[in-house]
């Protein structure tokens, strides 16, 4: 499964819209099933943010689901 940790880019809102984009297209259009984005547990705002991402309509045609991985919250499976 492919995985996206914004970690190294979190103080950056630009790059961060900029990866979560590259990362969905690029997976969609490679056949993937599921990818897992990992924004870490910490205060929950980057994870909100990821999610405000997803929920946008250009955004939402590319994947079927997302859900936070059962027994980390750090983590967020989409299922493309």
């Amino acid at each position: 499964m492919l995985s996206l940790d914004l970690h190294p880019i979190f103080r950056s809102n630009r790059d961060i819209d900029t990866a979560l984009r590259t990362f969905i297209v690029r997976a969609a259009a490679t056949g993937q099933t599921a990818v897992e984005i990992i924004p870490g547990k910490g205060s929950g705002k980057l994870r909100q943010r990821v999610i405000t991402f997803l929920k946008q309509p250009q955004v939402r045609r590319l994947y079927s689901s997302y859900e936070l991985a059962p027994g980390n919250e750090g983590k967020i499976i989409v299922r493309l």
